[in-house]
């Protein structure tokens, strides 16, 4: 941490945590992860990417309003009230905030804060196998058929061409790498709750996986899985990931928010906006595109859980 000195107190400390939840995540991503190969189906526009059989290039998908539609820990949130983890006025809330997320396109931090806090104090006390359990049902309610489809392609694209694909998201690690694994997807980073014996102590490992979170967690995976960065592409639709995008050689903005949109065209970045249909990326959607090698998992990162008590 010496490299840091140079930064106020406050900010050596946000600037630690980051790192600390991007490790957490790697780490958790990594231990719930098979590989999977296949055959490449990119056409038109960019026949040579993503290059087939490139074992050092991977990509990165951001998951609310870039592979999904609306938020994640929104739509967990509704599942847990079907199943009386909280009460009428918690989901209000929840319900306000999914609607706002719809509506202007990208995330608020005070509602994200509000919501990850509200989660945190619901699951505190469960066990984490009863979490992924109910998440796999949440996911056949709530999120399947929000997903957009041509962002599933362009994940497909890189699954075809050999590469691994990851989800990098704010949303809990248990629940992204369900949603992951459902996909066919290499695995996910995500946001790492403290569990203690298998159970949810209500705390996390560093802090939320969002903004430069998520580039420590690239970061340190790309480091682990010896990736080439610059080979490497990402996907998001909100400025917050800018840091993400910036890492790797082919960014992309999927249905930007407008300080996105107007980042990634000043720096043509490619941009795809799956929201009106306007721009179809030129990727052949295999027929079966839901259906891949499981991979994905189930472990938390529990050798950093122990480290951060």
């Amino acid at each position: 941490m010496a490299a840091l000195g140079w930064l106020s107190p406050r900010r050596r400390s946000a600037t630690a945590r980051s790192v600390l939840a991007g490790e957490a995540s790697a780490e958790a991503a990594r231990k719930s992860t098979q590989e999977e190969t296949g055959t490449v189906t990119v056409s038109g526009e960019e026949p040579d990417f993503p290059v087939h059989g490139d074992e050092r290039a991977a990509a990165f998908f951001d998951l609310d309003n870039t592979v999904m539609q609306g938020a994640a820990l929104f739509h967990f949130g509704r599942g847990l009230y079907k199943r009386n983890f909280f009460e009428t006025r918690d989901l209000a809330r929840f319900a306000w905030q999914q609607a706002w997320f719809r509506l202007a396109g990208f995330e608020d931090p005070e509602h994200m804060q509000d919501a990850r806090d509200s989660a945190l104090s619901i699951v505190k006390g469960h066990r984490v196998s009863e979490l992924r359990s109910i998440g796999e049902e949440i996911y056949d309610e709530y999120m399947a058929e929000r997903i957009w489809p041509g962002t599933r392609a362009l994940a497909q694209a890189h699954l075809d061409a050999g590469q691994k694909v990851w989800l990098v998201t704010a949303a809990p690690v248990e629940i992204a790498q369900v949603i992951a694994r459902r996909l066919g997807l290499t695995g996910a980073l995500g946001t790492v709750a403290e569990s203690i014996g298998g159970v949810y102590t209500g705390k996390l490992v560093g802090e939320p996986l969002h903004g430069p979170a998520k580039a420590e967690a690239v970061r340190a995976l790309a480091a682990a899985e010896g990736l080439d960065l610059s080979r490497c592409a990402a996907y998001s639709d909100s400025h917050n990931d800018i840091p993400m995008l910036s890492l790797v050689g082919h960014p992309y903005a999927i249905n930007p928010d407008s300080k996105l949109r107007k980042h990634a065209r000043e720096l043509e970045w490619r941009l795809r906006d799956y929201r009106t249909g306007r721009k179809a990326a030129k990727v052949g959607i295999p027929a079966a595109a839901g259906v891949g090698a499981v991979a994905g998992g189930t472990a938390a990162a529990i050798a950093l859980h122990r480290r951060r008590r």
